[in-house]
Order: structure tokens, then C-alpha cells, then sequence
């Protein structure tokens, strides 16, 4: 069938397809978190699960990278949502079975990984090619806003649909979802990108290909310097992110409503920042949103989070940080969309993603750990920091994984600002030219 959408129409029907499955993914990552808690009770186990996402996705991505810029990215995208769908059946029939254990999550959070190490610079790299320069952000809105509206209506549903058809249905309903995503991609045109200077440059084997998106990145300071930011930042986001839902489980004597209301806050103020950028296009200056991006997610997203003793507290803060989000991203999104040539951005954001992620599992390993074996004991009554940080966080069960949590955003809020003291990252709109500017950038199409 020809496909009869393109452009900024085009994708949004991707859009509001991710949209639909992200709502069946959401729902089966909450109900699969209530149920990993409940088995365990421990926050090492949840932070297992982001593991074992990111290894593979992080180790891959270079070549996953150089795989969507030598393919059809429309076939990429379709094939990374097919992996997808294949770990979720897994999961359901093995709990169909009666032989689901912790363990299977692991391996089948490694096959999203893999997975997803295509999916992401196969979506992002398709705006460059469906829509105008000046709509990158709008489009990059249009994604978080799919992301962020799924984030409202999963939780409640999985609350409802837990109490009714319970996990296996869940799954089900997950596993329909993804149906949505495939029949849009049908409908929509993705342009091949065109051919530039760049891209003939970097022709070659699959490793050199692979090696490229670094080599692209570290001869520009401005590139690299941005990437060290998302480095940094999310090193000691992890530390919070890793075990938040535990946090509030264990303080709310493992509540689904409680989890559910702060996930749903999280999902509506990502759907408000989703619109905003979709119709603002976010700031001028791209840098602002990303480095007071930075400073204000850390603030709201961990430390008012870790402080915090009450579901309206953590709902508030959930809220403005996921307001905050899609600004933040879709800020940085627009610079690198701007200043890399189309059909070198598979490489070059998948390499990008390895910077940015590549001490993630390190902060995975040891947020679990930390937060079981050192700061639950000595947060709970006469612990070791009881006296120090007692009237911060409180005491008692989550109160370790609370400060674990001001920890984290107070180092996010210091690498955001940091940020600022470097004038490759703060004039890095200015010292880079985008890719259209420079002769040879546009190129010749490539065949599709």
C-alpha cells in the first residue's frame, strides 16, 4: 500500500501511535514493578531491571547507529517495535505458565534494550527527514507528549486492570497496543535523507561506521561538551531515579494508589510541557533549556521528591519535573538535529546515546546497594544518620532511599549550572553551524 502522510501531519499519526503503545508499555512496567516489590521488597531489584535495560542498549548502539543510516529507517523503526512486542510475549507466557521469576525480567529488559538502541536514533532521525528545521522541537514535543500522555493514563489503568483481569491481562492488552504503532508507520512516508559531504565521509565497514558517530562528536568541543553534561547528569539522576517507586512504596506500605497518583501527576505535567513545546518550539536560545533544564528537573524530580513525606508532595514535584522534561530534551534534540547532516544522525546519535548513558549502569549498581544496605539502616530510628539528616527526610522505612534521592538532585542541579562556566557548551548554538549552512550539507537524495 502506498503510504499518504508525510511531513508534520505524517508524524504526528507516528505520534499518536506511540502514543496508544506506550499507554499498553506503561501499564505493563507499572503492574510489572508492583509485582517485582512485592516479591522481593527490596529496591536492588528494580534498579536490575534499569540495568539490564541499559548494558545492551549502550553497548549495540554504535552499530545499531550505522545499521539505520545505511538502511530504510521506516523498516528500522518497525523491526525495533516487533523486539519490543516479542519481550512482552515472553513475559506473559511465562506467567501464563506459572513460571515467571525475577530473573526472566532481566533478560527480557535486555531484549528492549537491544531493541531500543534502534528505535530511538530511527525515530529521532526521521523528524530531520518528515519535517522543516523549524519544526524539530514541535516534532521532538509531539514525541515527549506521546511519551508523557501515556504516563497519565497507564498507571490508573493498570490500578484498575490489576484489580480486574490481573498482570496476565495486562500483558495482553500491552501486546494489543503495539498494533497502533505498526499500522501508523504503515501509513506515513519517511524520506530516505539526502546525501551529503559528511555522509560520504563516513562510508565504510560496519566497526568504521560505528567508530564514526565519536569521531564526529569529539572533533566538535561544542558536541562533545553537551554530551558530558547528559554524562554527568545522568550518572546522579540514576542514583535517585533507580530507586524513587521503591521509595514511595516503602513508605506507603506498597500503596498502588499512592504510586499510581504520583506517576499519573508525572504523566499530566509531561503532557502540558509535551504541548508547550510542541507549540512554542521551547527557548531561542536552545542552551537555556537545556542547562536550566538541568537545574530545575534535579530540583523538583529529586531533592523536593526526597523531601517530600506526602503523596501531595511527591505528585507536585512529579509534576513539575516532567512539565520540565520535554523542554529539556527537546531542546538539546533540536541543536543536534540542526547541526548534523540527516543521514549521518543514526551514527552520530547513537553515539551520542553511548555518552550520555555509558555510566548509567554503574549508578543502577550501586543505587540498589546503597540505598538496601547503607542508607535504610541508618535512617531508620537511632540509625548512624538519623541525628544529621532525621529532620530532612524523616526516618524509618524509605527514608535512606529519600536522601539517596536530595543527594542525586543536588549534584544534577550543580552539573547544570556548571554547564554555564564553559563557553563551548554555552555559545554552542553559535560556534557550530547547522548542517544546511555548510556547502556540500544538504546533498542529493539517496534512494529510498
Amino acid at each position: 500500500m502506498q503510504p499518504y502522510l508525510s511531513g508534520l501531519r505524517g508524524f504526528t499519526l507516528v505520534a499518536f501511535g506511540q502514543l496508544v503503545s506506550l499507554v499498553g508499555s506503561g501499564m505493563s512496567q507499572f503492574a510489572l514493578t508492583i509485582w517485582a516489590f512485592e516479591k522481593t521488597g527490596l529496591a536492588t531489584s528494580l534498579a536490575l531491571m534499569g540495568f539490564f535495560y541499559m548494558v545492551p542498549l549502550i553497548l549495540i548502539s554504535p552499530f545499531a547507529g550505522a545499521w539505520v543510516d545505511r538502511g530504510n529507517r521506516k523498516l528500522m523503526m518497525v523491526v525495533s517495535d516487533l523486539g519490543a512486542a516479542l519481550g512482552t510475549l515472553a513475559v506473559f507466557l511465562l506467567y501464563l505458565s506459572g513460571s515467571l521469576e525475577i530473573w526472566h525480567l532481566y533478560a527480557v529488559g535486555a531484549l528492549n534494550g537491544l531493541t531500543n538502541a534502534f528505535q530511538w536514533p530511527a525515530y529521532s532521525a526521521a523528524i530531520s527527514t518528515m519535517v522543516d528545521k523549524k519544526d524539530y522541537a514541535r516534532a521532538n514535543g509531539l514525541l515527549s507528549l506521546a511519551e508523557s500522555a501515556s504516563g497519565i493514563g497507564a498507571p490508573i489503568l493498570a490500578g484498575i486492570f490489576l484489580g480486574w483481569v490481573g498482570l496476565g491481562g495486562i500483558l495482553l492488552l500491552d501486546l494489543v497496543t503495539f498494533a497502533a504503532a505498526f499500522l501508523t508507520l504503515i501509513l506515513v512516508h519517511i524520506p530516505q535523507p539526502k546525501q551529503s559531504a559528511v555522509g560520504l565521509e563516513s562510508r565504510g565497514s560496519l566497526l568504521s561506521e560505528a567508530i564514526y558517530g565519536f569521531r564526529f562528536i569529539f572533533a566538535r568541543p561544542s558536541l562533545l561538551g553537551l554530551q558530558t553534561v547528559f554524562l554527568l547528569g545522568n550518572l546522579v539522576a540514576n542514583l535517585g531515579s533507580a530507586i524513587m517507586a521503591a521509595m514511595i512504596l516503602a513508605r506507603t506500605a506498597s500503596s498502588e494508589t499512592v504510586l499510581a497518583t504520583v506517576q499519573s501527576a508525572a504523566g499530566i505535567g509531561g503532557v502540558l510541557g509535551g504541548v508547550l513545546l510542541s507549540t512554542w518550539g521551547g527557548p531561542r536560545r536552545k542552551v537555556h533549556g537545556v542547562l536550566l533544564g538541568w537545574v530545575l528537573s534535579s530540583f523538583f524530580g529529586s531533592v523536593l521528591l526526597g523531601l517530600g513525606q506526602s503523596v501531595w508532595v511527591w505528585a507536585a514535584s512529579a509534576f513539575v519535573f516532567a512539565l520540565i522534561l520535554p523542554i529539556l530534551n527537546g531542546s538539546n534534540q533540536a541543536i543536534w538535529q540542526a547541526k548534523v547532516p540527516p543521514d549521518v544522525q543514526g551514527k552520530v546519535f547513537a553515539a551520542r546515546r553511548m555518552i550520555a548513558w555509558v555510566a548509567g549502569p554503574l549508578a543502577l549498581l550501586v543505587a540498589g546497594p546503597l540505598a538496601d544496605r547503607v542508607l535504610t539502616p541508618a535512617m531508620m530510628p537511632g540509625g548512624s544518620l538519623v541525628g544529621l539528616f532525621g529532620g530532612l527526610v524523616g526516618t524509618g522505612p524509605g527514608a535512606g532511599m529519600a536522601l539517596l534521592l536530595v543527594m542525586s538532585g543536588l549534584l544534577g542541579m550543580a552539573v547544570g549550572l556548571g554547564g554555564y562556566f564553559f563557553r563551548a557548551v554555552r555559545e554552542a548554538e553559535d560556534l557550530i553551524p547547522d548542517h544546511d549552512q555548510i556547502p556540500g550539507g544538504q546533498g542529493k537524495p539517496l534512494p529510498s
